[in-house]
């Protein structure tokens, strides 16, 4: 059992920066695979970036290889994307989300534990 908690977002003008945080409760958590997900208007949740049980491998969409970093420390329960050089199409809600398994997966469906999500508006 994983609760997870989302924070960081807000408005930023295109090529500007946020990092996001998730906080998460719950004894599983370091031995779980998780990611970030986004969902834009009228749009279904997306993949965005993944890692691995103990930090590595990680895994990024093509869309945001590059510019976006995902980052874990187990011994503080926390998770973290580090967004940069940010485009309007990065607009969306995002999610952070736990699976109850150690191996990486991309599909929202196989994720078990979501945060509430963070909005990421970038806008000029």
């Amino acid at each position: 059992q994983v609760q997870l908690v989302e924070s960081g977002g807000g408005l930023v003008q295109p090529g500007g920066s946020l990092r996001l945080s998730c906080a998460a409760s719950g004894r599983t958590f370091s031995t779980s695979a998780m990611g970030w997900f986004r969902q834009a208007p009228g749009e279904e949740r997306e993949f965005v970036a993944a890692i691995g049980w103990s930090g590595q491998p990680t895994y990024y969409a093509d869309s945001v290889k590059g510019r976006f970093s995902i980052s874990r420390d187990n011994t503080k329960n926390t998770m973290w994307l580090q967004m940069r050089s940010l485009k309007p199409e990065d607009t969306a809600v995002y999610y952070c989300a736990a699976r109850g398994a150690v191996h990486i997966r991309y599909s929202p469906n196989e994720y078990q534990y979501w945060g509430q999500g963070t909005q990421v508006t970038v806008s000029s």
